[in-house]
């Protein structure tokens, strides 16, 4: 066989970028900044060194950084390598991001200074002889745990012309893990193939509208949602793909993004409503140009408030949907011809929906029985999908794949209408899972934790709405005595957050203490009557 069968790998979508925009600056929050030929030379000084600590195809390399040039080096080389990346979510608490360490089975730990009190509290109950990278920037911190060293003097050693070998487009390239309503973080795994396909669409998603939504060569990139989360929604290696200039803020401060909006020019985004929440009600919104920045909301539902406050500051803003274990591309809520001309009230509703199947995606609404529901926005079912690059399977964990991926289908556990044009509304979910600020919390967990303290006789936990948050969790206690204070249970939750049993996101505002909770006819608590009940 002569010809070359060119398999879809991460390392292809370096092609583009050095043949048409070899110049194009990346920064990382004004600390450090290279242009794409610097990129690909410390790609392939991390792919050296990692191989010299004896990294090799198959094996697992942890990331804990913020959002840096040092992720998006770490989003080619270690997959190039036929490595598996894991992108740690450090928002999860410490006994979660202990079980996503022992889980993906992780040889290597990249690891940021701030970060580095957290491994130490775990480092003992590691399963695997762990090699630790530090992630320094400046004077390498001090430390109790044993490392190899620290990551640019690692580059600085290695060999900047790495030969990067071919392999099958099938082999795992990623995995991160996702929380629930039940049970451990389930890890949700990507392959090659599946990555550059995803990248792909994406992109042809995002340049397929012709006055507004478009991500394109002169655009400025700036994610402000985390690269440990679904890649960063994949878009990096779109943007990489496209040789964009990059600009990535490291930690999330309204003022730092505001400057580094103003200086470089940002003029594309994406992130969850809380964060464009937080930058919008920041003093500075006012002051700064935002009129040429394009910033897709995914994560949650976008509040028509917000997006009428981002369009009168001039942003051009859409909602995306998918989750974790969809890569997450499936929908956008992108505008056709003359409704970008529409004044708010035609605009803000449309732009606010779950939007419209992205190229490639095979999206029904269906019944229980799996019959596709009328396009009437009315009718609701549950969306279930089928795409090229929607994960294969939860990282040892068949029952849960079964469960996902049963007829066929791809089943998202969210429930939505369809409407004549096609726009999708999701309106419940099937799990009671509580989504604030882009974070999963258990609503499970919660009535667990509270069904310990003396004195709880029966506990529900709800996700109720919030402005700023999405939604917050709402915890209703019955007493089993009399005298038990809302601020006990607050604070008997707090103290499981502080152990870091479960995440701060986790401990609510408000307890409601009640004599009796709504039940169904088979005496289950009725979650969905007690929304209802106090979500106004």
């Amino acid at each position: 066989m002569t010809a070359y069968p060119y398999p879809l790998l991460i390392r292809h979508l370096l092609h583009t970028p050095l043949a048409q925009a070899p110049g194009q600056e990346i920064v990382y929050a004004d600390r450090n900044r290279y242009d794409y030929r610097g990129l690909v030379e410390r790609i392939g000084r991390l792919g050296s060194a990692l191989s010299r600590l004896g990294v090799k195809r198959g094996d697992t390399v942890a990331v804990m950084d913020w959002d840096s040039h040092r992720y998006l080096e770490c989003f080619f080389a270690i997959p190039m390598l036929g490595a598996v990346l894991h992108t740690v979510n450090v928002r999860l608490s410490p006994e979660q991001i202990l079980y996503t360490i022992n889980h993906a089975e992780d040889d290597v730990l990249l690891v940021h200074p701030d970060f580095l009190p957290l491994v130490e509290q775990i480092a003992d109950r590691i399963e695997r002889d762990l090699e630790i990278v530090v992630l320094a920037e400046g004077e390498r911190p001090a430390t109790g745990l044993e490392t190899v060293g620290d990551y640019e003097g690692l580059l600085a050693a290695a060999d900047p012309a790495f030969p990067f070998e071919d392999f099958d487009e099938l082999t795992r390239a990623t995995t991160f893990y996702t929380t629930g309503t039940t049970g451990a973080p389930k890890g949700v795994t990507f392959s090659h193939r599946q990555i550059v396909l995803h990248t792909l669409g994406i992109m042809l998603a995002l340049n397929w509208t012709a006055r507004h939504a478009r991500f394109h060569r002169d655009d400025v990139y700036m994610p402000i949602t985390p690269m440990f989360h679904v890649h960063a929604w994949g878009i990096p290696y779109g943007a990489t793909l496209m040789g964009v200039k990059q600009v990535y803020p490291g930690r999330y401060e309204p003022g730092v993004l505001f400057d580094l909006i103003e200086r470089h020019g940002v003029t594309f985004s994406h992130c969850v409503p809380t964060i464009l929440h937080m930058l919008l009600s920041h003093p500075r919104a006012e002051s700064v140009d935002l009129s040429n920045w394009t910033v897709i909301i995914g994560g949650a539902a976008m509040p028509q408030g917000l997006a009428r406050r981002a369009m009168s500051l001039g942003i051009d803003i859409y909602s995306a949907y998918g989750m974790s274990e969809t890569c997450p591309f499936l929908t956008a809520s992108t505008l056709d011809g003359d409704l970008v001309d529409g004044d708010l009230d035609t605009q803000v509703p449309i732009r606010c929906k779950t939007g419209r199947p992205g190229p490639l995606v095979d999206l029904k609404v269906v019944d229980a029985d799996g019959n596709e529901v009328p396009r009437d926005g009315q009718s609701a079912g549950e969306i279930v999908a089928r795409a090229p690059w929607l994960t294969q399977e939860y990282f040892k964990n068949p029952e849960a794949t079964d469960e996902l991926w049963r007829s066929g289908y791809l089943h998202t556990g969210d429930i939505a209408v369809v409407d004549e044009e096609g726009y999708l509304q999701i309106t419940d979910r099937l799990k009671d899972v509580i989504k604030s600020g882009g974070e999963w919390v258990s609503s499970l967990e919660l009535e667990n934790i509270v069904s310990q303290l003396d004195g709880v006789g029966e506990a529900a936990a709800i996700g109720i709405p919030d402005e700023k948050w999405s939604e917050r969790p709402l915890v209703i206690v019955v007493p089993a005595r009399e005298g038990l204070a809302a601020d006990a249970v607050k604070a008997h939750i707090k103290e499981y957050a502080d152990r870091g049993v479960i995440s701060p996101w986790a401990v609510p505002e408000r307890v409601e203490i009640v004599d009796a909770i709504d039940k169904t006819s088979v005496g289950k608590i009725d979650k969905k009557l007690l929304r209802q009940k106090y979500g106004a």
